[in-house]
């Protein structure tokens, strides 16, 4: 009965470290970065373009009244 609880306490210890050798999460959380990273570069781009063509359209606007 001893020899059957050290089997069964390898056998989760062999599955922890497989666990924890195991890679396959931390590229899906990496694409996820990247592409969080990627929006947030293309929202600011977006703002600080809308706020100059908004100034350019006042511009155009006020010169054509």
């Amino acid at each position: 009965m001893h020899k059957v609880l050290q089997l069964d306490g390898l056998r989760q210890i062999s599955k922890l470290f497989a666990f924890l050798k195991d890679e396959s999460g931390a590229t899906a959380i990496e694409y996820g970065l990247i592409a969080a990273g990627i929006s947030v570069v293309i929202i600011a781009t977006v703002n600080a373009i809308g706020t100059t063509l908004k100034g350019k359209f006042t511009s155009i606007s006020t010169q054509l009244k």
